[in-house]
């Protein structure tokens, strides 16, 4: 690879490291594989950028890539029986300092859990238009759908997402 292509590729995976290791966790893809999925679509991004016609944005583009590669490994990795811790303890702190951690954390594994329990049609279009803040014109083009089955679709993943939220809430004393 020539200099001036490596040094493009090295700000475009700049550009869009934390936006694939983001939407790869809410993919679906466990904590223990986030470093080689990321890896993977970076591959694969390398080997396909020069095909990119520019049709939809990069960051739709990636995302495409990203939703391949997360079905894979969420594939390859349901057979497992392993049980990895999903984060490091806390170390002690301020009493006010780790009761708003702990609540951080909870709120986020709750989000994760609904995202889980969502297909990956609904989960997709909630991660990039809730999450992400990509417009929903982008979000149809990401997902190869009309606009309308777009909405639809989020629709159905926030009714879903507050379901399971609400019901989680009911449960918890």
């Amino acid at each position: 690879m020539e200099l001036s292509a490596r040094t493009d590729f090295e700000s475009f995976y700049r550009a869009h490291a934390a936006f694939v290791w983001r939407s790869m966790r809410r993919l679906g893809v466990a904590p223990a594989d986030l470093e080689d999925s990321a890896q993977e679509v970076f591959i694969i991004a390398h080997r396909k950028l020069p095909e990119f016609e520019g049709r939809s944005t990069l960051k739709t583009w990636v995302f495409g890539i990203c939703l391949r590669v997360a079905s894979d490994w969420r594939k390859k990795t349901s057979a497992r029986r392993e049980a990895p811790m999903t984060e490091a303890p806390v170390r002690s702190t301020s009493g006010e300092t780790a009761t708003r951690e702990i609540a951080m954390r909870q709120a986020r594994q709750k989000l994760a859990d609904a995202l889980q329990r969502l297909d990956d049609d609904k989960r997709a279009v909630f991660v990039l238009y809730e999450l992400e803040q990509v417009s929903m014109i982008e979000v149809a083009q990401a997902v190869g759908c009309p606009l309308q089955t777009a909405y639809s679709r989020l629709h159905a993943a926030r009714s879903a997402v507050q379901g399971w939220l609400t019901e989680t809430q009911e449960v918890l004393p």
